[in-house]
């Protein structure tokens, strides 16, 4: 094992496979010095991620990819202090994929090896870039699988405010462009027609729970509902004239659903600072009403580059970095969780 591996300059790799995107980065000091991705393009054809066939292709790619990350950083294997790696939650064989990778490269470099909680990564991705949010915080994490409200008051202290009770928004953006025949992923699509659309064209219901959770079942079953009670032939007709209106209602309602419990919160807190991460953090229309809506009660609104909303190793090597500063360190009988939970931390 290297000696001081706990130190501010150490070299943290990280590894992110937990879906469909096989990601390594390298940063030295909380610095980015590389973070490549290689995206799987062929699920787009099954409507969604096919899990065998993402495990197969991250054991393709994956030595491919951190050769690359390795070049682009100007380092080599033996500048690591430290691997950061996924360990959940997500799909079982792409988590297994990563973390047996890492487990077996830390054993064979004598470095620490951490296991990361994707959504602590994503909540990591705030730190990525210059201007660091100040702590007490609430941060939304929206994605394709979560939807969380959490308070942080100091690092690695939180707590969770909210979540949903069924789906995801990003699910439901997904589910939607599917019905519309849209093709997956669903939300940049959505995002980039509803630009050019009314979101006043059709009144989709808003769910709306006590407190801070959330329900997107709703929304996906009242668009269903309105396209059904059209016929086909007029639905098809239809849609080639207003998609950009169906886009633009279905986003508004979705935005206004995750926006309330967030404004709740400011005012039941006093929190001004709110961060905004996960993959959903890029939709314009969200980024703008949460960015009015802090503007609007004296805060701010942080949200990473666009190029760390999306699944990223450059987040976990960032949690696995503030991790190693405290000493900590997984053993190495960590493995994948599928369903790894991200509630309370004391």
């Amino acid at each position: 094992m290297k000696m001081g591996y706990f130190h501010r300059d150490m070299t943290v790799l990280g590894i992110e496979t937990s879906c469909d995107d096989t990601a390594v980065a390298v940063i030295t000091d909380g610095i980015v010095r590389s973070s490549v991705i290689s995206s799987q393009l062929d699920h787009a054809r099954f409507g969604g991620v096919v899990p065998e066939l993402a495990s197969r292709a991250h054991e393709r790619v994956l030595v491919t990819v951190l050769r690359k990350a390795l070049e682009e950083a100007g380092a080599t294997l033996a500048d690591v202090d430290g691997i950061a790696v996924t360990q959940g939650p997500g799909l079982v064989g792409s988590l297994l994929v990563g973390v047996s990778f890492a487990k077996t490269l830390a054993v064979g470099l004598g470095v620490p090896v951490e296991g990361v909680h994707h959504l602590d990564g994503h909540v990591h991705s705030l730190f990525l870039g210059d201007e660091a949010p100040s702590f007490p915080m609430l941060v939304l994490i929206v994605s394709g699988g979560h939807t969380q409200l959490m308070r942080l008051d100091a690092p690695g202290k939180r707590t969770l405010m909210g979540k949903t009770r069924d789906d995801a928004a990003g699910e439901a953006f997904d589910k939607v462009a599917k019905m519309l025949g849209l093709g997956y992923p669903g939300g940049p699509v959505i995002d980039r027609l509803a630009a050019n659309g009314d979101p006043g064209h059709v009144a989709f219901p808003r769910t709306r729970l006590p407190g801070y959770d959330w329900s997107f079942s709703g929304i996906k079953t009242g668009v269903l509902y309105y396209l059904n009670a059209m016929p086909e032939k007029s639905r098809t007709e239809y849609l080639e004239s207003n998609m950009a209106h169906v886009c633009a209602s279905f986003q508004a309602a979705v935005v206004d659903m995750l926006v309330a419990p967030v404004e709740r919160a400011m005012e039941a807190t006093g929190i001004g600072t709110v961060g905004l991460v996960g993959g959903v953090s890029a939709n314009s229309a969200l980024r703008s009403r949460l960015s009015a809506l802090t503007g609007s009660m004296g805060g701010q609104l942080h949200v990473p580059d666009l190029a760390h909303c999306m699944d990223n190793a450059a987040m976990i090597a960032m949690a696995g970095f503030s991790h190693l500063l405290t000493g900590h360190a997984s053993p190495l009988t960590m493995t994948a969780h599928p369903s790894l939970p991200f509630g309370d931390l004391a």
